[in-house]
């Protein structure tokens, strides 16, 4: 199967499978515990039914959105990951590139292997920094300062991982950074000589955001490590309402779920919220991001943006959640299973064909733009 023959996240995440040694991929594929929420985070979007509107004159579709100040051409947006030069050599460029020509909004993550530098020199498009609090707050301060130098439209503070997820399929591999692999994890490597040869023959790997202040290379600190010793579980909402007014621009939390918390980050002057359960890779048993929806907009009124991910893996799942009142819904596993399997080339097709089935959707829903969607077009089961 070549890269041109994937119609679906289901064909990109088999070629991705193919091409990545086996603790790579569970590191992407995985969730927490049983991974039921994982599960969920599809399965919700199934107990939805779109009612449809004929002849409504669907010649020109408009599926642009604006979410906290940004202008995309379509709505959904590439979310920050961490490690991606682990899974294609050309990692964060590649998402960056891909984001800038189909016109929509990217992040680089506080673990990504790309600089926040290098990747806004790339694309003009909007860019959002995925950040984790840690307990040195100086830290914190020279990080949020260097976004801002970088020319950083939005900031987004990750508040689920203030510890990590209890990850089995990982432990079971020995994945980790710097590599500590098992005797079975060994050997799946040593199956899949292809993705060494690119790993090995391209640049060193490393963490640019942190390299200053983590020693990962040398071993001194690993992936499980950094979220277990340097972010701090006493993260408060004090410290966000300090944060928002030191950034003083758009300022999002990343992993709200109840009603009551997105109040509260309206209430600390935060200009949107992302209803997510971190891919289930955190507290398994949480609730699917789909299923809050309604609730958390509900209570968040026009105060601030609320977006959401989680499981989307068709064009109908994302019409779904702008029908329930989303601003945008962010894509993670959709777009790095591309890129694992091919790079910036599956990353644009795998874009490409969420907005051809964005489109084409809209036009059998009878709308020509997201505004015309609403909780008239939905019936629950």
């Amino acid at each position: 199967m070549s890269i041109q023959q994937c119609y679906n996240f289901h064909d990109f995440r088999r070629l991705a499978k193919r091409r990545l040694p086996r603790p790579i991929f569970d590191y992407i594929d995985g969730g927490a515990d049983d991974e039921a929420t994982y599960r969920r985070n599809t399965g919700a979007f199934e107990a939805c039914d779109l009612v449809p509107n004929v002849l409504r004159g669907v010649g020109d579709v408009d599926m642009s959105v604006t979410v906290m100040g940004q202008k995309l051409a379509m709505p959904v947006y590439c979310s920050p990951t961490a490690l991606q030069r682990l899974f294609h050599h050309q990692g964060e460029r590649a998402v960056a590139a891909a984001a800038a020509k189909y016109g929509t909004m990217f992040g680089v993550s506080s673990l990504g292997t790309v600089s926040l530098e290098e990747a806004r020199r790339i694309s003009t498009g909007p860019q959002v920094y995925q950040f984790y609090f840690h307990k040195d707050r100086a830290l914190n301060r020279e990080m949020m300062a260097r976004a801002k130098k970088a020319g950083i439209e939005v900031m987004m503070l990750t508040v689920d991982s203030i510890t990590g997820g209890n990850r089995e399929r990982d432990k079971r591999t020995g994945f980790s950074i710097p590599f500590r692999l098992s005797a079975s994890g060994i050997m799946q490597f040593a199956l899949k000589p292809s993705w060494a040869i690119s790993y090995f023959t391209h640049e060193k790997f490393k963490l640019p955001q942190l390299d200053d202040h983590v020693d990962m290379g040398g071993g001194a600190l690993s992936i499980s490590r950094y979220f277990t010793e340097m972010l701090d579980p006493a993260l408060s909402w004090d410290d966000v309402a300090a944060m928002v007014r030191e950034w003083g621009g758009q300022f999002c939390l990343k992993g709200v779920m109840s009603a009551a918390d997105a109040q509260r980050a309206a209430e600390i002057g935060c200009t949107g919220v992302i209803l997510s359960n971190h891919g289930g890779r955190q507290l398994d048993g949480s609730r699917s991001a789909f299923d809050q929806l309604a609730e958390v907009v509900d209570a968040a009124g026009d105060r601030l943006d609320v977006i959401m991910d989680g499981g989307v893996q068709r064009g109908t799942h994302v019409l779904k959640a702008l029908s329930l009142g989303a601003k945008a819904v962010g894509l993670g596993r959709y777009y790095l299973f591309p890129l694992a399997a091919a790079g910036q080339a599956g990353v644009e097709r795998a874009l490409n064909l969420m907005r051809l089935e964005i489109e084409r959707d809209m036009r059998l829903m009878g709308c020509t733009s997201v505004s015309q969607l609403g909780t008239g077009n939905l019936r629950f089961r």
